[in-house]
């Protein structure tokens, strides 16, 4: 798919297919050309706030165009407080990329990057991931060495005028290359948005199956959503879809977590957001705001030492269940039957996290899930205990996990209480895609946990509201691509940006 070049009339550009038309500033502005949305490529020479340049990213985004650079990059790049929270990141990655360095510079050095290219091919990695958070077709960033420790000085946007000769024919090359590089997006000429799925194909107990994908991908494009699946490899390209739903097991501690903190910052619809990580990884953390708000969960205690267990048994009852602060399908969670067996499982929990969760335990042969999706029921299942277990999962050391069976039925089938006491549980995580898993117990229900990136199969979750689902799931992506600014009201961003260009 090509790209249209908004530059000076002076600037030069070799004709390529990647460039399919070129516009000066003012061109652009007053005249939007062809059908939408178009892919714009923003080689302004007057970039700074409320200039031509600035004006042509912002209405490419009001029209609802792909630009390089967005707005947000304009304004990021404006000074270093700007782009601040990119550095450690990439002052990681210069380190590695220095360290495999076998002449590397000394003191300052300096790179061009052309559409995430770089003559130097020495930096040919640092060069891609620079890009990845500042997409721009020229990038002038500035490497200085102290006390053996190289970091970033500077980055900025560059301009056509100012390349030498040498950087002019890397230009040259990016663009003649670009149908072949990492700026290739899906053509979007069907769907109107796109949508990444960040899936790992080798994960054990993924949340969703392959076969359960495809038919999401089916309903998703009768509602106008592309779907691509992504892997871990492909943050550079997350830049080049409208929404990411996250189908990774994931954590604060890998790269689903930046996976979810670049589209927050991208203003992407995300499907689990970084704060929903956050607070539903860490079962201290739900537990402190289900005390706060009054939602009946398990008796539980915090356990910092050793020392904790004895009065947490007196107060809770042997067994008791200890619990990391971020375990998922079951791991992490151990019963201890005695206090003996209590102090050796936190002994060994507490070596990797501060504090851990003291429970009571509370046997049932199985656990609701109720799935809630912006603040709503979505689905009811039972979950039912791993045969001879205590637990939905039972993880054997070198064997495949076993998992109990499930039954799912109508949200209004279910008991009112589980699905109300699921629904308030799931609000105050967050507006996104939760899984609630509560127990009956003689004294009521009580929440388990929240889980942010709940498991979603069509025959098991799915298995009564079937394409329903999806629909829902895609109808929660719309609303909020619809709402972002140049979506619902595109016809008056446009007429009134138009006008004060007259």
């Amino acid at each position: 798919m090509s790209w249209v070049a908004v530059a000076e009339a002076e600037a030069e550009l070799p004709p390529t297919p990647m460039l399919r038309r070129r516009l000066i500033p003012l061109d652009y502005l007053r005249a939007p050309p062809g059908p939408r949305p178009v892919k714009v490529l923003n080689f302004a020479a007057s970039i700074g706030y409320q200039s031509a340049g600035y004006y042509v990213s912002l209405l490419a985004e009001a029209r609802g165009d792909k630009v390089l650079p967005s707005v947000t990059t304009l304004l990021e790049l404006a000074n270093k407080r700007g782009y601040a929270h990119a550095l450690p990141q990439l002052d990681a990655v210069l380190a590695r990329t220095m360290a495999r360095m076998v002449d590397p510079p000394s003191g300052r050095h300096r790179l061009v990057l052309c559409l995430g290219r770089t003559a130097d091919r020495r930096f040919t990695r640092f060069a891609r991931e620079v890009f990845d958070w500042f997409r721009a077709p020229i990038l002038r960033v500035s490497l200085a060495e102290r006390d053996g420790v190289w970091r970033v000085r500077r980055i900025a946007l560059g301009r056509i005028e100012g390349l030498s000769t040498a950087e002019d024919a890397l230009l040259q090359v990016a663009l003649a290359q670009g149908d072949r590089s990492r700026l290739q997006v899906q053509a979007r000429s069907a769907p109107r948005w796109s949508l990444a799925v960040l899936y790992d194909p080798k994960e054990a107990l993924p949340p969703s199956s392959p076969e359960t994908l495809d038919r999401m991908a089916r309903v998703f494009a009768k509602a106008g959503i592309g779907v691509t699946r992504i892997g871990t490899g492909d943050l550079t390209r997350l830049a080049e879809f409208d929404a990411l739903f996250i189908r990774q097991t994931t954590s604060v501690a890998d790269v689903t977590f930046r996976f979810a903190s670049r589209a927050a910052i991208e203003n992407m619809p995300v499907i689990d957001d970084p704060t929903s990580i956050v607070r539903c990884t860490n079962k201290v953390y739900l537990a402190e705001r289900l005390r706060a708000h009054r939602l009946a969960m398990p008796p539980t205690r915090v356990v910092s030492q050793i020392s904790d267990l004895e009065p947490a048994a007196a107060a809770l009852g042997l067994p008791l269940v200890l619990k990391i602060p971020d375990g998922s399908f079951s791991r992490g969670v151990h019963k201890a039957e005695t206090l003996a067996d209590a102090a050796r499982i936190a002994q060994d929990l507490l070596t990797s996290s501060d504090l851990i969760l003291a429970q009571r335990f509370m046997p049932t042969t199985f656990d609701w899930r109720v799935g809630v999706l912006g603040g709503e029921p979505l689905f009811v299942s039972q979950y039912f205990m791993a045969k001879k277990h205590w637990q939905i999962v039972r993880h054997e050391s070198g064997r495949r996990a076993r998992e109990g069976g499930f039954r799912t039925l109508p949200v209004e089938a279910a008991p009112a209480e589980v699905v109300a006491l699921g629904v308030a549980a799931a609000r105050l995580m967050g507006d996104g895609l939760y899984g609630v898993d509560l127990k009956e117990t003689p004294d009521g229900v009580v929440v388990i946990e929240v889980n942010d990136n709940p498991n979603l199969d069509h025959d098991v979750e799915g298995a009564v509201l079937k394409d329903r689902l999806w629909q829902r799931l895609a109808h929660w992506f719309l609303q909020r691509l619809e709402a972002k600014p140049g979506s619902v009201s595109r016809p008056e961003v446009e007429h009134v940006l138009e006008e004060s260009l007259r």
